[in-house]
């Protein structure tokens, strides 16, 4: 057999292990709550979906779109910057409609790194945002993040010990798996330094509107002098429960979007028209749709946050995202997370995400992912307590 030199460099997908388990149990009809995969259930609101359903009986918005998003979208997305953050974006020359924020990171990623190009990446993280760069043919270097550590001080450690010198960094605040925030001062810092060291910076914003308790998230692209290094992406998937529609948006640094820009003229035609229209009505249209549904995400969050410490699983609630991140028990923790991940799937009937497949910081943790309603994450918080 042919040898993917490609792929080889990808790792095993430690997700697949626990997958495994989960879907053995179940066809054994055993009921397994699955909290592991960030895939939201809550229905797309009512008044979008009808723009949809409209848009599709046109048989014009059958025909390819464009590979850049529709002009009245871009318009949508500049517009939604400037009502939000007071950014002013060019809908022309400085925003890109993407098949959702992780397609949009690793086509821009693929578009910008060269191979043996470095760039950096935290850890744990999202996976799209170290392997993209892995897939280019580039050199990943890991920050680790997490209690303790000085993000800024491992940043600068970590370019000091690097050669050739760091063409980019990849965050993302709210973050994907950490539930981490950060105020406006810490991107200023990430200003300040990509500018100084000469890096590229990717913003993945796809967690803007899933917070909680007061916090109110900055965007990196209202730091003066953001633009001139770096990019954010936003995604519809969270914020208006459009996962499966894959609409986002790549903003900010206009050399960076016209990479993207070219790289997607060669590889697809855009997002099907009629879902671009009904995304245009999304971000134009009123606003409390969103608010419900992280008033969703908050009851979720207080349920299972409240019941593991109920439990003796000491756990803080998160301000952002649709996750809760949680150390293993100390009993537990020499197991690490693949394997105690999957003691939860077959003795208490609870799947959650292992840490390690966020990277190898995240191996003392585990994810849930709130994708259940109350009752069902009561019902897995029982099943926890007897395993516990």
């Amino acid at each position: 057999m042919h040898e993917f030199r490609r792929m080889t460099r990808l790792p095993p997908y430690v997700f697949a292990t626990v997958n495994k388990i989960k879907m053995e149990a179940r066809h054994r009809n055993e009921d397994v709550i699955d909290l592991g995969m960030g895939n939201p259930d809550i229905p797309t609101p009512k008044h979008i979906v009808d723009k949809l359903i409209e848009a599709a009986q046109k048989g014009h918005n059958h025909r390819y779109s464009a590979s850049m998003g529709i002009t009245k979208l871009r318009h949508a997305i500049c517009d939604w910057y400037k009502r939000r953050f007071e950014v002013e974006l060019d809908p022309d020359e400085e925003a890109i409609v993407t098949m959702g924020a992780k397609e949009g990171c690793a086509h821009l990623v693929l578009a910008t790194i060269s191979p043996g190009d470095v760039a950096f990446a935290p850890s744990p993280t999202y996976p799209i945002h170290p392997y993209s760069v892995i897939i280019a043919g580039g050199d990943l270097r890991s920050i680790p993040i997490g209690p303790g550590r000085d993000f800024f001080e491992d940043l600068l450690t970590a370019t000091k010990q690097t050669w050739p010198k760091p063409r980019m960094l990849i965050i993302s605040y709210p973050h994907n798996p950490t539930t981490q925030v950060v105020d406006l001062a810490f991107f200023e810092k990430i200003v300040d330094f990509c500018r100084e060291h000469k890096m590229m910076v990717i913003h993945d914003f796809a967690y803007a509107d899933l917070v909680f308790d007061g916090y109110k998230p900055p965007s990196f692209l209202q730091v003066p002098g953001a633009k001139e290094i770096g990019v954010e992406l936003f995604s519809l998937s969270k914020s208006y429960s459009m996962a499966g529609w894959r609409v986002g948006f790549c903003v900010g640094n206009r050399e960076m979007t016209s990479a993207l820009k070219r790289i997607k003229s060669y590889l697809d035609y855009g997002v099907f028209q009629p879902i671009q229209i009904a995304s245009i009505i999304a971000l134009n249209g009123p606003y409390d749709c969103v608010e419900k549904i992280v008033d969703i995400y908050r009851e979720r969050r207080d349920v299972l946050v409240d019941g593991l410490n109920r439990i003796g699983w000491t756990t803080e609630k998160p301000r952002g995202t649709m996750f809760v991140w949680s150390k293993i028990p100390e009993p537990y923790i020499k197991m690490g997370s693949v394997a105690f991940s999957t003691m939860l799937v077959e003795k208490a009937k609870v799947a959650v995400s292992p840490g390690a497949g966020f990277g190898d910081y995240g191996d003392e943790y585990v994810r849930f992912a709130l994708v259940e309603n109350p009752h069902r994450i009561r019902q897995a918080l029982k099943g926890i307590k007897q395993v516990l």
